[in-house]
């Protein structure tokens, strides 16, 4: 494989001979393959930028040398045939059907689709969420015993790990990634969860765990660098690894960071590292707010909280799932959109969840609904209601989004989508059960 066909740039475009009609129907048949073949780590995206690149160019110009159109404009995927005996372009890039083929678990993928679903204690409006598409409470089970071992090896919740176990952070990975019933990879997801959840937990929100927001700010800098080491400085960095090994949250994000560069490949590791980092600068924003005493607008916490959110779980789906969707389709701002409405959408969830829990801190997290209570003067019931549906907007938001991007022939793409799409229905049944919220 050339280099045009993992990277696009200027001179990876459609210069060369004119194509035959006989070039136009093997570009199409190749399509063909890719959209009834199964997938692999990236090459469906990476066989649809070759597709691109060698497709003919419009009779009435030449091929152009400037950069390729955007992998995902509907006119690159379908450029007019000279040829009137050629089929429509629409025959050759037939919409990817559902279910998908998933090469580890029996049945594979579906969509369970979307329902007005009732929660809490039902007194309130419904949460219009995905239908979860997975329940398997012996899954669930196996994959959390394996957590909580895990974490009594790496001390996180060191005196509560009963608390932990019934919290139930195996489920979540079990309830959020249907595609898969392979255990270590589920593990995987729990382990990052918990992690980032213990690092949460102990750096920024619970004070009885130690949490200040004028230490947060260096704690988080600490914490990028126990995931993500900084180049070797000698005695320095012995000093680095003393501190790491010190702190039971640091040693638990190194260690889920190992399991998952088992499991991903580069561009996906640094894709949730990045993301990772990305979420703690919200999370300084918060500290500051603590510290000062204020509350800010809804519309500022709300630009905070899309980059603090369940976004930065989803980035695993695809490793999970034991495939890699090309950073050109991830980083795609119609895709980056919908995936930011989903993240949105079920940190609202957390944040229905939380209400009680966190205003009952002596330095109070920003909550959507404690902050809407606050500044549109109103009771908390009607709070969350808006805060519902808010939820709802941006859910359907995101069936709008999937809806458009079910034409773009990848079928990564659409097994990633549809990942999100069982992220979101699984998000809200955890909520529901874990002790975490009750």
């Amino acid at each position: 494989m050339d280099e045009c066909s993992v990277a696009r740039g200027p001179g990876c475009g459609t210069d060369g001979p004119p194509r035959t009609a006989g070039a136009d129907s093997a570009a199409a048949e190749r399509v063909s393959r890719l959209l009834s073949g199964p997938s692999g780590l990236g090459t469906s995206a990476a066989r649809i930028l070759d597709a691109l690149r060698t497709a003919p160019p419009p009779p009435s110009a030449p091929a152009p040398a400037t950069p390729e159109p955007d992998v995902l404009a509907p006119d690159a995927l379908a450029p007019e045939s000279p040829e009137p005996a050629v089929p429509e372009p629409e025959a050759a890039l037939p919409v990817l059907p559902t279910p998908l083929p998933s090469p580890t678990r029996l049945g594979g993928l579906f969509s369970p689709g979307y329902a007005e679903r009732e929660w809490g204690d039902g007194s309130f409006p419904p949460l219009y969420c995905p239908l979860t598409a997975r329940i398997d409470d012996d899954l669930a089970r196996v994959v959390n015993d394996r957590l909580v071992e895990w974490a009594g090896e790496v001390g996180i919740y060191a005196d509560q790990l009963d608390r932990f176990r019934d919290t139930g952070f195996g489920r979540l990975a079990v309830l959020a990634h249907p595609e898969t019933d392979d255990v270590d990879a589920l593990l995987l997801a729990a382990k990052m969860n918990a992690a980032w959840w213990a690092c949460d937990d102990y750096y920024a929100d619970e004070s009885d765990l130690g949490a200040t927001p004028t230490e947060l700010p260096p704690r988080l800098a600490l914490v990028m660098s126990a995931m993500d080491p900084p180049p070797d400085a000698g005695g320095y960095s012995l000093r680095l690894d003393e501190a790491v090994r010190s702190d039971p949250v640091l040693v638990a994000l190194r260690s889920a960071t190992a399991h998952l560069k088992r499991h991903s490949g580069p561009s996906q590791l640094m894709r949730i590292l990045n993301t990772t980092f990305q979420m703690y600068v919200s999370w300084t924003a918060y500290a500051a707010w603590r510290h000062l005493g204020e509350l800010p607008p809804v519309w500022r916490y709300l630009a905070a909280r899309q980059h603090d959110s369940f976004y930065t779980s989803m980035t695993l789906i695809d490793v999970v799932g034991g495939y890699q969707l090309d950073a050109d389709l991830f980083y795609e701002p119609r895709v980056h959109r919908a995936v930011m409405q989903a993240g949105t959408a079920s940190v609202i969830v957390n944040d229905l969840h939380s209400v009680e829990r966190e205003a009952a801190d002596d330095l109070p997290d920003c909550n959507v609904v404690l902050l809407i209570a606050e500044e549109e003067g109103c009771p908390l019931e009607d709070a969350v209601r808006t805060a519902v549906a808010m939820h709802n907007d941006f859910v359907h938001g995101f069936e709008d989004s999937q809806r458009e991007l079910a034409a773009v022939p990848s079928a990564e793409l659409q097994r990633f989508l549809l990942g999100v799409q069982s992220w979101m229905g699984g998000c809200l049944e955890w909520h529901g059960a874990s002790d975490r919220y009750k």
